[in-house]
């Protein structure tokens, strides 16, 4: 069956381009939305009050999602991945993300920012040793942009890798807010490799956390995704051969804002998981729960923001599946897709927290206790609007991409 809140059955129609539009999804895209619902309710559901609590990275689960293909889904298979559609992903992730938002984190990293990176600009070599390692669970990897005084302002970085007579490269300096960062086997990392040229100064490169020279800080103690775990990483005098650079020499600029296109339909998809898992928590306790001699779901005033979470969640899900269906069609026929991206992730982040917000507002006092998973909802949905690009972030591409102005 579809995702609660998708359009069923089969419906057509025509865009401006000229393409059809198919509102159904395939029996291969809904057979892996149906593998991530069931780990999601019979493995991550039922640990994720533990995992948020103590804060311990679930790596039993990131293997049993890597084990079925959801560590890799748009991977080819011949790379060790699904050979997935961004359709699937979406799908897939929203699953995950209703089970809990910090499997989620997870797993858009390695999916979106890690592997669909090197995907797109790696070598043969690279996508073996790499994505392969990552796309089967075997392997954690991580994405290195933000630094502790550059973070929508990502051209603004000081980690600087020194180019040497042999062709490699000596690398020096912090990154900041690393998802993953505190058990990632492999990192894409960009560093400044000619101050000169700004962001044309910048390159890609393929971390070893295995090798000497990179060093791990103390992981972030975080509000919301607590499981998902978060930290500082730092350069001393690191080794990058020749071969650990991705793509072309000053084209790790490109790379990353291509790269977090993809990613942002990712935390639109998770932020849809959140928004779900609290809407339909919220629809069971209005029909359950009484006052003065009705369920309180029969008030209006109830009814009411039963209206608009729904409205907002459907506007969400199809935005982000628009986003989805854009990326395939680049993928095929080249373009881009980053004002659909930066739309689904604006609406969706945005229509989680509300959500969230009033879940917890009808439950009262118990949507403000430990003992229902309203409160983590709360605080998970907020950083959908805060990384891979804020909120203020999203609304500048938007508006750029509409006016032409900058």
């Amino acid at each position: 069956m579809p995702v609660p809140g998708a359009v069923s059955g089969r419906c057509h129609s025509r865009t401006s381009r000229g393409a059809d539009v198919d509102f159904g999804f395939t029996e291969e895209q809904l057979m892996i939305q149906d593998v991530a619902r069931r780990i999601a309710q019979e493995k991550i559901a039922p640990s994720a009050e533990h995992h948020d609590s103590t804060g311990e990275f679930p790596l039993e689960n990131i293997r049993t999602l890597g084990e079925n293909g959801l560590m890799g889904i748009e991977v080819p298979a011949e790379y060790g991945g699904a050979g997935m559609d961004p359709i699937s992903y979406v799908l897939a992730m929203v699953e995950i993300a209703a089970g809990d938002a910090a499997h989620s984190t997870i797993v858009s990293v390695n999916n979106s920012l890690f592997c669909n990176g090197i995907l797109k600009f790696g070598t043969e070599e690279q996508k073996q040793l790499y994505v392969r390692a990552i796309a089967e669970g075997r392997e954690i990897g991580a994405f290195a942009l933000t630094e502790p005084q550059s973070g929508s302002d990502a051209t603004a970085m000081r980690c600087k890798a020194v180019k040497q007579a042999d062709g490699s490269f000596v690398i020096n300096g912090k990154k900041s807010w690393i998802t993953s960062g505190p058990v990632a086997k492999y990192i894409v990392l960009f560093a400044m490799t000619d101050p000169d040229k700004g962001a044309r100064g910048i390159t890609a490169f393929m971390v070893d956390t295995a090798r000497p020279g990179f060093h791990r800080g103390k992981t972030e103690p975080k509000l919301g995704i607590r499981a998902s775990a978060t930290c500082e990483i730092e350069f001393e005098d690191y080794v990058a051969r020749p071969e650990d650079v991705l793509g072309d020499e000053g084209h790790g600029f490109k790379i990353a804002m291509g790269v977090l296109d993809a990613g942002r339909i990712g935390i639109a998809s998770q932020a849809i998981g959140i928004a779900r898992a609290a809407y339909e928590a919220t629809l069971t306790y209005v029909r359950e729960r009484k006052a003065f001699g009705q369920p309180i779901g029969a008030f209006q005033m109830t009814q009411a923001k039963i209206a608009d979470m729904k409205c907002k969640l459907d506007a969400a899900l199809l935005l982000t599946l628009r986003a989805a269906w854009q990326k395939g069609q680049t993928e095929q026929h080249g373009g881009r897709f980053s004002n659909e991206a930066a739309i689904a992730k604006l609406t969706a982040s945005e229509a989680a927290m509300w959500i969230a917000h009033q879940a917890v507002q009808i439950h009262g006092g118990m949507g403000y206790s430990k003992e229902m998973p309203l409160e983590r909802y709360f605080r998970d949905a907020k950083i959908t609007e805060i990384y891979e690009g804020t909120s203020e972030i999203q609304r500048l591409v938007i508006a750029r991409n509409e006016t032409g102005l900058r």
